[in-house]
């Protein structure tokens, strides 16, 4: 009992190391537009993005329920604590790769992948729950095309009842709106990106016999609202600079209309319990606005790098986790 504890103990503490990492990870992508129009300073736009984070993470549990039964049966895993743990370095391993090239890489992706790749290795392929998982999946690679045509949409129509009025005045009118998006889609990634550890906790709690059902405990709720907003607090410039100017000049106009696709498409994902990949809505978003503002002004060489990574992500990260449970497994089972 004393040896689960301390695993359990181990896989909460790397659980909120993760959400942290998160937090200068992907929250960069949530005020980038922001900061690069200068509607907000860098360091009143991440005090925002850490409150809003906060908040958002407090308000709902839908997703995290998702990641502890859809992706693998919590009740049956076999050594289900050293699984979660290889998926936790494997995805915070990766993560940081990504984080020190300044590339926007899916930490949902990362997630997901590693828990897979985990479990896949610790009891083979029918350790996973194939009907959720799938849909997890599907939901990711839909989510960027979805949000790539929202995108398009509303700047298509903000270009149409826009075109007739000053444009000194009208960007100047609409980065006092951008502060008010930014501050939602801070929000919006809180509710679906800080529930994947509270989802990772309860797993690892119900793994090793601390827990009986999937509801996701108020101490396990806080503590990763926290730790994503410390992690926002810290920031994340790199990827800043990225999403904020290597894909397109991004103007307050075009800022609000990918700030405002990304809320719809995070926040409907969130309702139905859905994890998405924020860091992929929210460039892919970038990428739509661009695209209906002038196909040339998209850098299209940073997109198809970022695109390379969504896609490998996935594979990667599950065989970085079969990996690393192997090594776990030779020195903790």
């Amino acid at each position: 009992m004393e040896g689960m504890l301390f695993i359990t103990v181990v896989i909460v503490i790397a659980a909120l190391a993760f959400d942290l990492i998160n937090g200068f990870h992907d929250t960069a992508n949530a005020i980038a537009t922001s900061v690069s129009t200068k509607a907000l300073k860098p360091k009143h736009a991440i005090i925002l993005a850490a409150v809003m984070n906060f908040v958002g993470a407090i308000s709902f549990t839908g997703v995290a329920k998702t990641i502890t039964k859809d992706i693998v049966d919590p009740f049956s895993l076999p050594h289900g604590d050293l699984v979660i743990l290889a998926a936790l370095i494997s995805a915070i391993t990766w993560n940081l790769v990504t984080w020190y090239f300044g590339i926007p890489s899916s930490s949902s992706h990362a997630l997901i992948g590693s828990i897979a790749g985990g479990a896949i290795a610790a009891a083979g392929f029918g350790a996973l729950e194939y009907k959720g998982f799938l849909t997890i999946v599907i939901g990711l690679i839909a989510s960027p095309f979805i949000a790539f045509g929202v995108g398009y949409l509303i700047y298509s129509i903000f270009k149409i009842f826009l075109k007739n009025l000053n444009l000194s005045s009208t960007n100047r009118r609409f980065r006092y709106i951008q502060v008010a998006t930014a501050a939602l889609q801070s929000y919006t990634h809180g509710t679906n990106d800080a529930q994947k550890s509270m989802g990772i906790i309860t797993l690892a709690l119900i793994a090793n016999g601390f827990q009986h059902t999937d509801d996701v405990q108020l101490w396990v709720q806080v503590s990763c609202a926290i730790a994503m907003a410390v992690g926002t607090s810290i920031g994340g410039w790199k990827i800043i600079k990225t999403v904020g100017g290597k894909i397109m000049k991004i103007k307050p106009v075009s800022g609000v209309a990918a700030d405002l696709s990304s809320v719809i498409i995070i926040f409907g994902a969130t309702f139905i319990h859905l994890p998405v990949s924020t860091t992929h809505v929210i460039s892919s978003s970038i990428l739509g606005v661009g695209t209906a503002h002038r196909v040339k002004g998209v850098k299209w060489d940073t997109a198809q790098r970022m695109i390379t990574t969504w896609v490998i992500t996935l594979p990667i990260s599950a065989a970085i986790a079969a990996a690393i449970y192997f090594i776990l497994k030779l020195f903790l089972a």
